[in-house]
């Protein structure tokens, strides 16, 4: 008998570790948003931040917007195509009355190949699939940061801010957020003191300059 439990044992973690292999990336940290909406889910008419890490690891966001609800969605090391990929679960839901996108950042620095104007493909795919549920609510679209840890890709970056920002003016209740310039020196270099260790992502310093600029635009 207790051999027989012991195979089914291994059995039933054999499945699990298979399906979790099988499961997309972020999967998890998709399912603890889930779990969290179906314990308390969070309220109609906020305003709701989705995108990567430099969200994720905002933790505090909702007090450098006391005037305002927050949903923050962000998930580290997030692409375009895994914000699409689970929109279903952490954008459609929520019936916020605006959307606010930090993402395209990691696009670049995972896939070397990829060009600006792919970057902007996945943004107006991202755009599509809010806009067949959410017809007229805003979506602001923060530009890509300067990042030192990433400066090799630069200009790349810069680049495809450059065609979404031309993008989104054509599009009706859709804003470009620049947040790109105000984290240059003067002379244009990229201001590392608003940075952690990583080169990355920001401290303190750094998010009270996207407060700053973010909050005329949030409703």
């Amino acid at each position: 008998m207790k051999k027989i439990l012991f195979q089914t044992l291994v059995f039933c973690l054999w499945c699990f570790s298979g399906a979790m292999a099988q499961a997309p990336r972020f999967y998890q940290e998709i399912q603890v948003f889930k779990h969290q909406d179906s314990l308390h889910f969070p309220p109609a008419n906020a305003i709701l931040f989705v995108g990567s890490s430099s969200f994720q690891k905002w933790k505090d966001v909702q007090d450098y917007f006391p005037e305002h609800t927050i949903i923050n969605r962000g998930f580290g090391g997030s692409t375009l195509p895994d914000v699409i990929r689970y929109a279903p679960d952490i954008i459609l839901p929520y019936h916020p009355k605006q959307i606010v996108i930090y993402c395209g950042e990691n696009d670049i620095a995972e896939d070397t190949s990829i060009t600006p104007q792919q970057v902007l493909s996945r943004v107006k795919i991202l755009l599509h699939i809010i806009r067949k549920k959410y017809k007229n609510i805003p979506v602001d679209y923060i530009s890509i940061k300067p990042s030192p840890s990433r400066i090799q890709w630069q200009q790349k970056m810069l680049a495809s801010n450059i065609l979404i920002q031309k993008y989104l003016q054509k599009q009706p209740n859709a804003r470009f957020i620049d947040v790109y310039h105000a984290m240059l020196n003067p002379n244009g270099t990229i201001n590392e003191t608003i940075f952690i260790h990583d080169g990355l992502h920001m401290n303190a310093t750094g998010y009270h300059i996207w407060q700053k600029i973010l909050e005329p635009y949030l409703l």
